[in-house]
């Protein structure tokens, strides 16, 4: 290595000892090795070994291959300096270089047109002829990027620092050097201020650590709580270190890093909000591993993957086990959170999913580490990004805090442990027009007739500036009281106001909703058709509230869904309803009549069902099953519905929450599909294949390529539609999990029972086994794992769905025919015998008018065939022909 190195960039055998020899120290994690990891310790006089062993090298070597220190000649000298207290002996704090004027690190070619990490290191203290409170300048990167402002050291320590180390991710761009110049602020001329530096890392990294590699489709950055499209960081963008924190106690010093020298600080005290999650650790007899490359092995160190916090399996309180991170407002963030199951009770997917909140916005409805990485001991990381704003909607930069929380699924949703699990915690600052610098503190100002001695200077500023910012606050206390108490007074008078106009819109509605499109209901007309809210008139239950049977204008039976304040489906669900189902009239669909908008209340009102969901007629309720010509006539009415919203609406939508209690009957038994709460309208363009959004839906319907990747096709509802048909086959819910962890998912135990050649009419329903033909079940068999395939290309469209069940539909009602004709042959021959006792020359002529009468019904069926829907007659002759259902 020593060798090409000295090839390459033609140095002497000296300085590549001291450049590289701390690559080889076996301390140092080798899963990634820099093209060039540069360490300089600014004015130092040789070259010094810190106490893990790597060499930081002197600064005032001019050598055109590495780098040149560059200062104007027609100015002060910068100056190598020491700290006058020798309290931090360690390296590179002993010594640095100072100056009042500007001066510049500039590193040659051979770093040229790549990623790099740059450190900068500070040891606020006062040094030779240089006082601490003097120290006020910027740093700039070639000319185009300011990373500090106005930037005084001492002001960022906390309590327990004494030095600090400001991170960066550029990319270097084709014949392009790096060049750091630093320029203190000579705004007071009286009292010049300096610019001083201890020590500069210069450490290649990978291309795509954190930047976003576009050719990659498995890669995205989420946005949490916006259903926008992707976010990416382009490599002209620098990126600040702001954080990095390795989760569960324990701090990862840089040298146990994976060669890239980054420090990861433990999370509490000074982040976690309570002390009480656990930390937890592996028994280190496990090792990583990467199966199936899901992330490359330098992203993060074992330290950080095999120790974590939870929330304790047997914690009966429910809370949020919470970071907290001050960050500045106006900026976008990027947010890596790290994952590994190490524990012995998760083994596979579903055994231990929760929910992740960033900036108090839904980043993961269910997270799930396993399923994510596939098994135990393998290591995933989820990125986000986040743009915080201030606390009053103020375009000026200010502190806020951005909150990482981790909850526990909510009951009753299914996960075996209620529990939750973090590793490792990364956020960094994106760039803002080439800039990076926030919020510092106000710079001191001094007046000519301070200029006694420094440390004077430094004690009287500080007692005139607590003594005004005393007086400051006194002032601005008596503003805020008078304020909040006039603000108090204008709300409560308002109030009233705001309540009478409400009631006065009645009908107008909200003028944000579509009331031109469908009926706005008052509150008093809600009431009136549900007597107040009456619970006997409660049809449904659900996360979003309850569901009413009512009688608007005293005759018109409908279903009023009356959200509750605070529930999970929302304001943006609640008007996502409003705007498509408005819209959209189709046979097959649920039609919205209005809606109620007043105050508090948010209600919807449909047509009513009489008949329930599917579901109710499938297992969970006393109801009598359907038959299998039921189901399929049912399936096939909601497929069209699925596929006009796919194909024949306006835009192309996606349902995106399918599942057979969303599919309602009325009174005919015409399938209509419901809930339109989550649906999106689907990619527009020939360029778009997807719409990149938050996961929503229901566990057991979702499609695991929109789950894993969060990109949502059209395809997304096939896969759940394909669920539906395995409900209806099997007559049981998606997922139990009671049940053995091979059966507990319905699709794949029904694709591994499928692929291993098991006897599927063992999974199908009692009550309908018998009456399926083996050709009818192939067909339908076929169908559901062509709806199911993992890959979403692959899977049917909804044509081909409604297509393949008109097909099976006519299966069934051929081998009903042909029963109906052999029974009809064996009746006929029978009466013939029976009336031959009875006529006197043995004829048979009164069978031919019972012939013609039967016949007459079989073209009746026939023309039920060819319409999609069921008849009235069809369904009375079918029902009066049911028999007690077999036990369920």
């Amino acid at each position: 290595m020593a060798n090409s190195r000295n090839h390459k960039f033609q140095c002497n055998t000296t300085l590549l000892h001291f450049l590289f020899l701390h690559l080889l120290f076996p301390l140092i994690a080798s899963s990634y090795n820099p093209d060039y990891s540069l360490a300089i310790s600014c004015g130092s006089s040789t070259n010094t070994t810190a106490f893990d062993g790597r060499i930081w090298v002197v600064d005032n070597i001019d050598n055109s291959n590495l780098f040149s220190f560059i200062e104007p000649k027609n100015t002060n000298p910068s100056l190598k300096t020491k700290p006058n207290s020798l309290s931090n002996t360690q390296i590179p704090f002993t010594t640095g270089r100072a100056s009042l004027s500007n001066f510049t690190y500039s590193f040659s070619n051979i770093i040229t047109n790549s990623t790099i990490f740059l450190r900068l290191h500070f040891y606020p203290t006062s040094y030779q002829n240089f006082e601490t409170s003097y120290a006020l300048f910027s740093v700039e990167v070639n000319n185009n990027i300011t990373l500090l402002k106005n930037f005084n050291p001492s002001l960022w320590l906390h309590h327990d620092e004494n030095h600090i180390v400001k991170e960066y991710s550029i990319q270097i761009k084709p014949n392009e050097k790096l060049n750091i110049t630093f320029i203190p602020n000579n705004t007071n001329q009286l009292s010049p201020s300096y610019a001083f530096i201890n020590g500069i890392e210069v450490v290649s990294m990978p291309s795509f650590l954190y930047y976003t590699n576009l050719s990659d489709q498995d890669y995205r950055i989420k946005l949490p709580g916006s259903d926008n499209t992707e976010y990416q960081v382009l490599n002209n963008k620098a990126l600040e270190t702001v954080y990095r924190v390795n989760v569960g106690q324990n701090q990862v010093p840089a040298n146990q890093d994976t060669g890239m020298f980054r420090n990861w600080d433990n999370d509490s005290p000074r982040y976690l909000e309570k002390e009480y999650p656990s930390s937890v650790s592996s028994d280190f007899t496990h090792n990583l591993t990467y199966k199936n490359n899901v992330i490359p092995n330098y992203i993060a160190p074992e330290g950080v993957y095999l120790t974590a916090r939870s929330y304790g399996m047997y914690e009966t309180e429910d809370y949020n086990v919470t970071w907290n991170f001050e960050v500045d407002s106006a900026f976008t963030y990027m947010v890596r959170l790290h994952f590994c199951e190490f524990d012995w009770h998760i083994k596979q997917d579903g055994d231990r999913i929760f929910q992740i909140f960033i900036d108090d916005s839904l980043a993961e409805l269910f997270a799930d580490v396993i399923w994510w990485s596939g098994a135990p001991f393998v290591p995933v990381h989820k990125d986000y990004a986040v743009t915080m704003g201030s606390h009053g909607g103020s375009s000026q930069i200010e502190k806020v805090n951005l909150s990482i929380k981790l909850h526990r699924l909510p009951k009753p949703m299914p996960s075996v442990y209620r529990d939750v699990t973090l590793n490792g915690i990364e956020i960094l600052k994106i760039s803002d027009k080439n800039n990076l610098f926030g919020v510092n503190p106000k710079p001191m100002s001094f007046s000519p007739k301070e200029q006694v001695l420094p440390t004077q200077q430094w004690k009287k500023s500080t007692t005139k500036i607590l003594a005004v910012v005393a007086v400051s606050c006194l002032i601005l206390a008596s503003v805020v009281g008078i304020t909040v108490f006039a603000r108090r007074n204008i709300i409560f008078n308002s109030h009233t106001e705001i309540e009478e106009i409400s009631w006065k819109t009645k009908k107008q509605g909200s003028s944000s909703l579509p009331s031109h499109l469908c009926r706005y209901f008052t509150i008093a007309e809600i009431k009136a058709a549900t007597n107040n809210f009456e619970d006997i008139f409660i049809i449904g239950v659900g996360g979003f509230g309850n569901v009413y049977k009512g009688y608007i204008d005293g005759v018109t039976p409908v279903a009023i869904k009356r959200l509750k304040p605070g529930s999970q489906q929302g304001v943006n669900e609640f008007l996502n309803e409003i705007e498509l189902l408005s819209q959209l009239r189709h046979i097959h669909l649920v039609s919205l009549i209005g809606y109620c908008n007043e105050g508090v209340e948010m209600i919807l009102v449909y047509d009513f069902m009489q008949r329930g969901s599917l579901c109710e007629y499938l297992y969970g309720s006393d109801n009598k099953p359907l038959t299998w010509k039921q189901r399929l006539e049912i399936l096939l009415g909601a497929a069209r519905g699925l596929h006009y919203l796919h194909a024949g609406a306006k835009h192309n939508i996606i349902h995106r929450d399918v599942k057979s209690t969303n599919i309602l009957l009325d009174e005919k038994w015409v399938a209509k599909v419901s809930d339109f709460g989550l649906s999106k309208v689907g990619p527009t363009g020939m360029s778009m294949t997807h719409v990149s959004t938050m996961v929503k839906g229901s566990l057991g319907y979702l499609d695991p390529e929109y789950y894993m990747r969060q990109r949502l096709t059209l395809k997304s509802d096939v896969y759940s539609f394909g669920v539906v048909l395995l409900e209806v086959l099997c007559a049981r819910p998606p997922l139990v999990r009671s049940l053995d962890k091979k059966k507990a998912s319905l699709a794949v135990w029904f694709q591994t029972c499928y692929n291993e050649g098991m006897v599927i009419e063992d999974m199908v329903d009692p009550f309908i086994k018998d009456s399926i033909t083996s050709e009818c079940l192939k067909c339908y068999c076929q169908m559901v794992l062509n709806c199911l395939h993992d890959d979403g290309n692959q899977r049917m469209s909804m044509s081909d769905v409604v297509a393949t069940l008109e097909f099976a539909l006519q299966l069934e009602m051929s081998e009903e025919d042909s029963k109906l004709v052999g029974t009809k042959e064996k009746e006929k021959s029978e009466q013939r015998i029976e009336l031959s006792h009875f006529t006197d020359d043995g004829s048979d002529m009164c069978f031919t008018s019972s012939s013609d009468d039967y016949g007459s019904h079989t073209t009746n069926s026939t023309s039920t065939e060819e319409q999609p829907l069921f008849s009235e007659n069809f369904h009375a002759t079918v029902f009066s022909e049911i028999g007690n259902p077999k036990a369920r």
